[in-house]
């Protein structure tokens, strides 16, 4: 939630040879009739699909669907947007082949062990449902590397230790979450997206040292710390927080991105060793002036700045934007605006 708001599955899916949108024969359709019972007989090319999108298909159960009749061949089920409130595990246990599936806003409240057998899982999509835990039978999906748990109910961090060994991204966007905990068995973890909860200090990272992103925009933070393990951190947002100071980023040397917009932030300081910072957003802060533009950045290939909101701009007047290029002559980009490029 950069916020990245779980990226749809189903889109960012590179369609195979064989790839269809399942359209709802007749006698499927959640609305029409029962079958007469003289069903043709299926055709060869359409067992043989490998991913079925059944977006926004007013579904409240599977079984009419058959789903079982594609497992042979079926990696990517996307079944976002539908009225789906229990998962049979009769369906879900002989999907073996699934590597993607997408229930993006549904109405489910459990997954129970409907998922067990799905060990060629790598992609998971729970957002926008009703779950007020994390699913304790993770660790069934043995080769998880990306699961989405936006905007559901879950207020506790926990059932994550039997995917520490392969699970790449982690998205709890959107919950109830007050602390950042139960996280270190997620050694290979790359991504970590906690926007948008009631999380009120940094701490239990020191895990992650694999960590590239982590996001935690719109929570409580008022406090930069316990960051010194995450030496290959390279996004760091922590906007519409009450961050108080730029401070103890010492051993994340390699942030191209810090978003800090919208805190309390009063200056620019500590930022001299981000020698590949790239884009510093910092809109919306308390920085009067913009003396400490070129002590603090001048040295950096800074790409992009956003400084809007803050009362320089307004101290500035109409040399805001030429007193900015004339200090950091690499920028292509201030606010929403780009530079004009001798």
């Amino acid at each position: 939630m950069s916020e990245n708001e779980a990226t749809g599955v189903c889109d960012t899916m590179n369609p195979p040879q064989r790839t269809a949108r399942l359209a709802l024969p007749e006698n499927l359709h959640p609305n029409s009739g029962d079958s007469d019972g003289d069903e043709e007989e299926e055709n060869e090319a359409q067992r043989k699909r490998t991913e079925l999108d059944l977006v926004h298909s007013r579904l409240s159960s599977l079984e009419r669907l058959r789903l079982p009749r594609f497992a042979a061949h079926i990696q990517r089920l996307c079944l976002r947007q539908n009225f789906i409130s229990a998962l049979d595990p009769d369906i879900f246990s002989v999907l073996t082949k699934l590597v993607e599936l997408d229930l993006y806003d549904n109405k489910i409240k459990t997954i129970g062990d409907a998922l067990n057998n799905l060990t060629a899982l790598t992609v998971l999509d729970l957002s926008f449902n009703l779950l007020k835990s994390v699913p304790e039978t993770l660790h069934c999906l043995t080769s998880l590397r990306t699961i989405y748990f936006v905007q559901n109910r879950i207020s506790k961090v926990s059932g994550l230790q039997g995917v520490g060994a392969t699970l790449r991204s982690l998205e709890l966007g959107g919950n109830k979450l007050r602390q950042i905990e139960n996280l270190d068995a997620l050694v290979n973890l790359e991504e970590l997206w906690l926007g948008k909860n009631k999380i009120a200090r940094l701490e239990n990272l020191s895990g992650l040292k694999s960590l590239r992103i982590l996001a935690l925009q719109s929570n409580r933070i008022r406090k930069i710390e316990n960051l010194e393990a995450l030496g290959d951190l390279e996004e760091l947002y922590l906007s519409h927080n009450g961050v108080e100071r730029l401070e103890n980023l010492e051993h994340n040397t390699k942030l191209t991105t810090l978003d800090v917009g919208s805190n309390l932030i009063p200056e620019l300081e500590n930022l001299t060793h981000l020698t590949h910072l790239t884009e510093l957003w910092i809109n919306h802060n308390k920085i009067k002036n913009l003396q400490a533009l070129e002590p603090q950045l001048g040295s950096l290939t800074l790409q992009t700045i956003y400084l809007e909101g803050n009362p320089c701009q307004q101290a500035e007047g109409v040399n805001y934007r030429r007193k900015i290029m004339l200090a950091l002559p690499t920028l292509t980009q201030i606010d929403a605006t780009f530079t004009k490029q001798k």
